[in-house]
């Protein structure tokens, strides 16, 4: 099928709900789901946004301006992650304890709404990555629409720009926690450090960045044709991350590249 069709076929899944409730971030997936939900069902389609110490304040911010100039209802509900040590010692499946947590506040609030179901922007593209939350996410009966009409993410942005939604090329973005090796374990003053240095990048030109951290040293990642115009700041680039905490600023010369830290587990390795 081409996106047209997978588009008709989606939209009918969706109308077959009667009323949805969107695991929303804000990203490319969830945003286009809850837009998509909106021209089908209305009123019946809700987002929740789930707010906790591993979401960076900025991508709170940006989810809540796609929500407002795409008239989607939103509303963001905290859940704490932090007082979770199966999360906290960042084991590789932390993950999966995360999406646990998120669920019961998800369902929580479909029941409170008398809604059918709820629904995330998971889709074919993210199936070959290490996801242990989709699993802990179809454990709890959260579906997914994207995945089960053949929807992979080239098509979701496809179909994004399409509609003429500005959100369309967002960069991806994934939680603070990410940014930890395995095994080591997440704090605030950790997610803190990340969520600083990153927003330098940010407002430096860097959209699609990463800064990796392994103790006291900060790894970055942008994207490879980006790196002479990071080479050319390095010298307020390593103060300001001084300045936020770390010790040691390097630069990964194989660039950006998504789940970077999970290459031990494809490598066979054990997290320390």
């Amino acid at each position: 099928m081409n996106t047209k069709e997978k588009t008709q076929a989606l939209k009918a899944m969706i109308a077959s709900k009667g009323s949805m409730l969107i695991s929303y971030s804000g990203g490319v997936d969830s945003a286009l789901l809850a837009v998509l939900a909106t021209e089908v069902l209305g009123s019946n389609a809700r987002c929740i946004l789930l707010d906790s110490p591993v979401v960076p304040r900025a991508a709170i911010a940006e989810a809540r301006q796609i929500a407002d100039e795409s008239g989607l209802q939103m509303e963001i509900i905290s859940v704490s992650v932090m007082d979770d040590e199966r999360f906290t010692k960042n084991p590789a499946e932390r993950c999966y304890w995360c999406k646990k947590k998120s669920a019961k506040v998800l369902k929580w609030k479909k029941d409170a709404l008398h809604f059918a179901c709820i629904a995330d922007g998971i889709n074919v593209s993210d199936t070959g990555e290490h996801r242990p939350g989709l699993l802990a996410s179809t454990e709890e009966g959260i579906c997914h629409p994207f995945l089960e009409a053949g929807i992979t993410k080239a098509d979701i942005q496809e179909i994004a720009q399409a509609k003429g939604l500005q959100f369309w090329n967002k960069p991806s973005a994934a939680c603070l926690s990410s940014r930890i090796p395995y095994g080591d374990e997440i704090t605030h003053k950790k997610l803190t450090m990340i969520e600083e240095a990153e927003a330098f990048l940010h407002t430096s030109g860097f959209a699609q960045c990463r800064v990796r951290m392994h103790g006291s040293l900060a790894r970055i990642e942008v994207v490879k044709d980006e790196i002479p115009k990071l080479l050319a700041m390095q010298d307020r680039l390593a103060k300001t991350f001084r300045t936020t905490g770390f010790t040691y600023v390097t630069l990964d010369l194989e660039g950006y590249r998504s789940g970077s830290m999970d290459e031990i587990l494809t490598r066979g390795e054990e997290p320390q």
